[in-house]
């Protein structure tokens, strides 16, 4: 559910009905905005409301980088749009090309972008894995995906395999069979 709260489009992230042995019931919230990606707690009472906030989500394609900015490709009417990478935010270290975005529309006002929260990329650049080798104490090291995005892979991830990314928290996943 999306809603507007001092002029800023917020989502509900997490909630908890409480209803207390004495007094009215309420919910706690933890609300996400939707611009900054900031989160919020609030509480609301019973018989409070909100105006609801009617989000579009635009599917664009990712067609390619110029210098700092990404140019995105509205599905339906093929209208070409420049958007600076910084609005974004780490999710465009993770955009190949022809890879489906979301633009997220309250009105006439952009939100912000999703990118898929699982993506495929293939492994450019990692040190080679040898048998036995924790002595740094870790059971990971660093790969360079074809986007350009570091992670921190397993041992047994060689260059040109193909990596399930989540792009939320950055975690290798699992190597996907078949395909490296």
């Amino acid at each position: 559910m999306h809603f507007y709260l001092d002029g800023e489009v917020y989502t509900i992230v997490e909630f908890q009905h409480v209803k207390p042995g004495k007094g009215g019931a309420f919910i706690r919230t933890r609300l996400r905005k939707l611009k900054s990606g900031a989160t919020l707690e609030k509480t609301f009472r019973s018989g409070e409301r909100v105006e609801p906030a009617f989000v579009e989500k635009v599917k664009m394609q990712f067609l390619y980088r110029q210098g700092l900015e990404i140019v995105l490709m509205d599905m339906e009417s093929y209208e070409q749009t420049e958007v600076p990478a910084t609005e974004m935010g780490d999710q465009a270290k993770y955009l190949k090309e022809d890879m489906e975005v979301l633009c997220l529309k309250a009105g006439s006002e952009v939100l912000g972008y999703e990118v898929a929260n699982f993506v495929e990329l293939a492994v450019l650049q990692t040190d080679p894995g040898y048998r036995g080798d924790t002595v740094s104490g870790s059971s990971t090291k660093a790969a360079t995906l074809e986007t350009g995005a570091v992670i921190q892979v397993p041992f047994h991830i060689n260059e040109g395999d193909i990596v399930k990314v989540d792009t939320r928290s950055d975690a290798y996943l699992e190597r996907v069979k078949g395909k490296g």
